[in-house]
Order: C-alpha cells, then structure tokens, then sequence
C-alpha cells in the first residue's frame, strides 16, 4: 500500500512539473512571413490611363510651340501609383498595350496580362501572354519579357515562339535578348522549325 501510494505521488509530482514548466514557457517565436507584411497601398490609382511618351527634336523653351515627336502611347484599364515606397513602382495589374513608333513612324505593338515599371531602375516587368508584334510582322510571344530602358534591351530566361514571316521561320526556344527594333537577336536555347533561304 506504501509503494502504491510512494508511486502515485511520484506520477503527481511529475505531472505537477512539467504543467508549471509548460505554463511557465512563453512565445518568444519572432513571427515572420504573411504576419510580418505590412499592407502597402498605392498614393493614387488612375483608371482608362494613357500616357503618351513624346520625343522633342531640339531642346524646347516654355514658349516654344517646335514639334515634337510620338515614340509611344501606353494604355491600361488601371494603374496603380506606388511612387510613396522606399522603391518606387507603378502596377498595371488588369493589362496594357503599348504602341511604339520608330523614325518612319511605323508601329509595333507590346500587350500582356500586367504590368510594373520600376521607377528607380528603368526597368518594366511585363507578364502574362507577352505578345510583341512589329510593323513588318515578326511576332514575339512569352509569359514573362524585361525591357531595360535606359540601355533600350528587352530580355527574357522564360520560354518564347519567334515567327519571321520574312523568312518563313517559327523558333521556338528559351532564353533571349535582343535590342528595341530586333536588328540584334540572341537566343540562348533554340528549337523549332527553320527555313533557310537559298541564294540565286
């Protein structure tokens, strides 16, 4: 009966203890993750926005009426103003369609399923059914295109299809780079369909 009673007395002191030590314990866990994030909204919100990026052929004074050139015209259903961050950025999260004009005044066309210009870095993220069509009708497609501004580059590590139709080539491949009017290309994975033309 001793024994019964020493052993039943060990199993409550036991138990006894590790309750205090569990009451005792605190979260000292430092929350991270979805916890952590602190909302942000944007400074201004614009709906059936258009910009259009104008190019003056010399310098112009106040009172100068000289003409100035049209190089692009970017609309979107929405934007989002985020120039009150630390990092300043503008969101196009329902889509946009930019239409470029070269020297000629010819027009290509840039469309995808949203958009962020990275004020800070002169750099545009476009993603979502990219689709870049120039005026003498090369077609560019991928999910996810980068457009350097300041250096004029547009780049991709994503899949794309090339079609030529000068050339009669359909490319498809993964990874490339090329300058704003395509005279420069470089793919760095290629495979697909390639016609070669003979020479007379």
């Amino acid at each position: 009966m001793k024994q019964i009673l020493k052993n039943n007395l060990k199993c409550l002191a036991t138990v006894f203890t590790v309750a205090i030590l569990f009451m005792g314990c605190k979260d000292n866990y430092e929350r991270v993750g979805e916890e952590a994030v602190k909302p942000i909204f944007p400074q201004g919100v614009a709906q059936n926005f258009t910009l259009t990026y104008t190019e003056a052929k010399k310098e112009m004074s106040t009172e100068d009426l000289s003409n100035s050139k049209i190089i692009a015209i970017l609309t979107s259903p929405i934007t989002e103003d985020f120039d009150n961050q630390s990092f300043k950025f503008r969101t196009f999260p329902k889509g946009l369609k930019v239409d470029f004009f070269d020297e000629k005044n010819q027009k290509s066309v840039i469309t995808a399923d949203y958009g962020i210009v990275y004020s800070q870095t002169n750099l545009i993220d476009l993603q979502g059914n990219v689709v870049i069509e120039s005026h003498d009708g090369k077609k560019l497609e991928t999910p996810q295109l980068f457009y350097d501004r300041a250096n004029s580059w547009i780049f991709t590590e994503e899949v794309f299809t090339y079609t030529n139709p000068e050339d009669g080539t359909v490319m498809d491949g993964e990874g490339m780079d090329f300058n704003k009017d395509f005279s420069f290309f470089k793919a760095h994975k290629t495979y697909g369909l390639m016609t070669i033309k003979e020479k007379e």
